[in-house]
Parts: C-alpha cells; structure tokens; sequence
C-alpha cells in the first residue's frame, strides 16, 4: 500500500529459504521493513505441522509456531530442486538482496546455487547460511536438534539439580532462535558493509556457537575469573561455597526471584530482613547474624537453611504484587516470576504498547502477537502482516512480478514445480 509507512529496510528484499531453524532471521528482517519473500516447497513447509495450533485443530494453515516467526512475509512455492525451479530462483534473485538458507553444508552448490553462483546471478548478494555446525570443520555434515545444541554447546550443564541429570528450556527450540537471530545481526553488518564497499558476502552461522555465546548460565565469566573452576548446577558460584542457594521461592500465588547475597552488591540481604523484622518474621538467629562477614559464600548449609527457612514462610504470607509493592518501599532486590497471563496484564508493557493485534482474516479473527524488539523514533519496526499461507502470493509474485503467465503457471503447478 502506497500510504504504509516504510521501515528500515524497505528498499531492501530477502528471499527465505529456511525451516525452523532460520525463520526467525527473516521474520526480524520483515518486521524491520524488508520485502520478505518466504519460499516453500508445494505443498507447504514441514514447520507448518509443528504445534501448538490455533484452538488445539493440527493444521498446516493453523500452527502458532508459523504464525510468529512468519510475520512480515509473502509467501510463494516452489520446488528449487527442479531445473525450472531453480530458473525461476534465478529471476528472484536478481531482485534481491539477502538469501537466507539453512540447508546442510553444500546443498545449494550442488544446485547450482551457491553463494559464488548467487553473487554472479546479482552482485553484491548477501546469503545468511544457518546450519548445525556452520560450513567448516569436522562436524559440518553433522546433524542437530536443539537438545543436541544445548549439550554440545556446553549451555546445558549448568541447569538443572545438582543430583539429577542436566536439563534444557523446553519450550520452542532455543537455539534455533539464537542462531536465527545472529543471522540476521549478520545480514545488517555486510549490508553495511557492501554500501562502502558494493561488495556482498556468505554470513556463516553455526546453531552450536550461537548458543555458546548466549551463556546464560555465566559459566564462561566465571571460569575466566576463577581459572579451571566449572559452576555446578544448583550451587553458587565461588569456589569455596560451603552451601546451596535457594533462587526462586513460592508466595502465595506463583513466585518470586530472590537470593540471599550477604556482602555480595548484587543481593544485599539487609533490606529484606528489615522487612521482615518490622512484620515480626525475623528470627533470632537471623537478627543476629552477621551479615558482613566475607565468608557468607563458605558458611555451612545448616546456617543457610537457618536464614531461607524464615524467608520461604514469610513470602508464603504474601502475593506476587505485595511482595513487589514491598520491595519497592523497602529497596529489596526481589521480582515477581511473571506467568503468561501476567505479561498480557502488565501495566509497562501495556503502557508501550507492545502487544499488538493482527487480522487473521481466514480464521476470522484477531491475534495478539509480541511487539517490535525496540522502539525506534524514525521507521520503527512492525509487523506488517500475518505470516503466509500456502502458496498465497503464488499469482502475486510469479504472474505480477516476474511475468510468468497463467497457463505456464498450471504446467509448473503441474509439474510440481510451484
């Protein structure tokens, strides 16, 4: 539409290749204004039978996680496989600017498509390649899921209990999403870079180290000041920690996030005893402990149980809201673990509008989807549309754009090129 404000990148086109492992790059690449052309085999992508699915009905046209990692794209079919598919990806080509791709290692040179092949077709190309391992080493030809990345990444050992074995997020795969992400990082750089210089370049992403940087856990920053020191699961971090510390405790209606910290400037333990105190929750021997002995992180799993004890049955007194309101006035470091249903009521995200609606005209509906990554005072970015449906801008884009006649269409349809 001629009135639609323009974003960042709405000069620019990208044609996206990829399954589940990428979809997120072309999706931030979308919403930042990129013409995003999502290419699927007829058919329809595998990722389209990956649930959850609108209202629980398993349907190509209704899993919510095609819907959002592809908002902001066009979609069309095609089959680059065969000769007059892979013609047909030629033309597109030539009017685009980033291909992103998450095939193994060597799948588009055997086709012909290459990234040497690509920057003939059209100077200047970006091709972001997503795979297991990246494009080199030992393991390129390997396979990987994302509990595969979470254990190879080393990002694993450090969740879980101390005596059961380690554990990953379970929700959509992580580390598709990281590496996805770093794509995209990728494709804005050498876009950058090729306005100084006109020249395009391969963007080599491996899902293994995306997630190795990620590092949530700190593990690889306290190695680095604790040299040889691996963090263990479910123990605090010092080398000479003589106990557990208990990170999330339960209220009365969900949790809250607290650690007691001693002298540590990241969780100081005061404020929150003098909360206690002035409720009359306090113990004895937590009023008379000292809390600026430097040792706190050595003292004995007896003492520790001494103090969290208290803490677990005063907490237990109080809701998720009072706790917050509390800690506000007292200048503890706790926070509420928000649910799902918190963050659709949270007056700050509210207040930024960062929830968003967006017409799903064939279910007849409307559906609240996360925001932008960031608020930006010129061109922000948005979504733009509802993620395609199988083949929806086929006629669009083959006939409209690239001249392709109706009945040359029904052969190719036929043939099961498109």
């Amino acid at each position: 539409m001629a009135n639609e404000p323009r974003g960042m990148l709405s000069p620019y086109r990208a044609l996206d290749l990829t399954d589940e492992k990428g979809l997120l790059c072309g999706k931030i690449l979308g919403d930042l204004g990129a013409d995003v052309i999502k290419i699927e085999r007829p058919g329809g992508d595998p990722a389209r039978n990956i649930g959850p699915f609108y209202h629980d009905e398993p349907d190509p046209e209704k899993s919510l996680l095609w819907f959002s990692l592809n908002t902001s794209k066009r979609g069309i079919t095609l089959n680059i496989e065969t000769a007059d598919g892979r013609e047909i990806f030629k033309k597109l080509v030539k009017t685009a600017d980033f291909v992103i791709e998450s095939f193994p290692p060597g799948y588009l040179d055997k086709l012909g498509l290459g990234y040497s092949a690509l920057d003939k077709i059209k100077p200047g190309i970006i091709l972001i390649s997503i795979t297991s391992f990246g494009q080199t080493g030992p393991y390129r030809d390997y396979k990987i899921s994302d509990i595969v990345a979470w254990a190879l990444s080393g990002e694993m050992s450090g969740w879980g209990e101390p005596d059961r074995p380690p554990v990953r997020i379970s929700n959509h795969s992580q580390s598709y999403l990281n590496a996805a992400a770093d794509g995209a990082i990728g494709a804005l750089v050498a876009l950058y870079q090729r306005r100084d210089t006109g020249e395009g370049q391969q963007i080599d992403v491996s899902i293994q180290e995306a997630l190795s940087i990620m590092d949530g856990g700190n593990r690889n920053p306290a190695w680095s000041r604790n040299p040889g020191m691996v963090r263990k699961r479910g123990a605090a971090e010092m080398p000479n920690a003589g106990h557990r510390t208990t990170r999330i405790y339960p209220c009365k209606d969900g949790y809250v996030s607290w650690s007691h910290g001693g002298t540590s400037p990241l969780a100081p333990s005061l404020p929150l005893i003098k909360w206690m105190q002035a409720e009359g929750m306090s113990t004895e021997f937590i009023d008379g402990f000292d809390w600026s002995r430097p040792d706190f992180g050595g003292i004995p799993q007896e003492e520790m149980d001494q103090i969290e004890g208290p803490t677990t049955k005063f907490f237990m007194t109080k809701t998720k809201a009072e706790l917050l309101e509390g800690a506000v006035k007292y200048n503890v470091m706790l926070y509420p673990v928000a649910t799902t249903a918190d963050m659709f009521q949270d007056i700050q995200l509210k207040a930024r509008g960062f929830w968003v609606e967006v017409e799903h005209p064939e279910l007849n509906t409307r559906i609240t989807y996360p925001g932008a990554f960031g608020l930006c005072s010129e061109a922000p970015p948005r979504i733009s549309r509802r993620a395609p449906l199988i083949g929806e801008h086929n006629q669009e884009i083959y006939e409209g754009e690239l001249g392709i006649s109706k009945e040359r269409l029904t052969v190719l349809k036929q043939a099961g090129v498109i």
